[in-house]
């Protein structure tokens, strides 16, 4: 890729994180209050309602179910910043046009979208984690965390956008929601161990993004060592995504 090449993708990047941020800006105590409401909930219900006093796996089961519900978090605040908004805009408001007649590359918006998707979710982990320190609990929070956190944004920030590209009707985004998204923040380790389920299901289970990010960033705050199979997996989804995204995106421009 030459300098100038580069130099107008970054630019195309740029361009549409600025937009995404007036937005987020305008919106912010709206979009701050929607996206905390139900990690807030169940951070009251199942870990100081049911998890005061309570052991689980070593540990307090506070401390066990604080970075499944992080995780979870991120999950449905990338998710959601990227697919419903860019499904009402290609299906509805027909904005979604103004991208692809816009000299910027098809690379440019998909980088820019799923990374604008990314930093919504981080942003939302990040205050997830701002209220566990308010409640007194302490975890041991590094940059690895962080580094995890932010491969699991960008992995379902990528899936959104892939879904609002591929979908037909903006109920699609609904269904996405209630067959993909709302079993995996149950049932990928986020509220209980693994260890339980049945060994073929459980098996599948484990495949899934979530409950890398859920393990991983569960070994990481309880200081257990480097999820190095957990970020490579991580890794791997949010390429696939991104790659899925973007061979979507050229199909929708054609």
């Amino acid at each position: 890729m030459s300098k100038a090449t580069t130099l107008s993708l970054w630019n195309g990047v740029q361009t549409i994180l600025w937009q995404e941020y007036l937005l987020f800006e305008r919106r912010f105590w709206r979009n701050m209050a929607s996206t905390m409401v139900t990690p807030l909930l169940y951070l009251i219900a199942f870990g100081f309602g049911l998890g005061r006093g309570i052991r689980f796996e070593g540990t307090s089961y506070l401390e066990f179910v604080i970075p499944g519900i992080v995780a979870l978090t991120t999950m449905n605040g990338s998710f959601n910043a990227v697919a419903t908004p860019v499904n009402i805009a290609r299906m509805y408001d027909k904005t979604f046009e103004e991208y692809l007649t816009a000299p910027i590359s098809m690379l440019a918006i998909t980088s820019g979208r799923i990374l604008a998707g990314a930093l919504r979710g981080l942003f939302s982990g990040t205050m997830m984690l701002v209220l566990t320190l308010l409640f007194g609990v302490h975890l041991k929070i590094t940059p690895l965390f962080f580094l995890m956190l932010f491969l699991n944004c960008l992995l379902f920030a990528g899936f959104g956008f892939w879904a609002a590209l591929t979908i037909q009707s903006h109920s699609d985004v609904t269904k996405f929601n209630s067959f993909v998204i709302n079993p995996m923040s149950f049932l990928c380790g986020t509220f209980f161990s693994l260890q339980s389920i049945p060994g073929p299901l459980a098996l599948f289970l484990k495949i899934l993004p979530l409950t890398h990010t859920t393990t991983g960033l569960r070994a990481i705050a309880s200081g257990q060592g480097v999820p190095w199979w957990n970020l490579t997996a991580l890794a791997f989804f949010a390429s696939l995504f991104f790659l899925l995204s973007l061979r979507a995106c050229y199909q929708v421009e054609d």
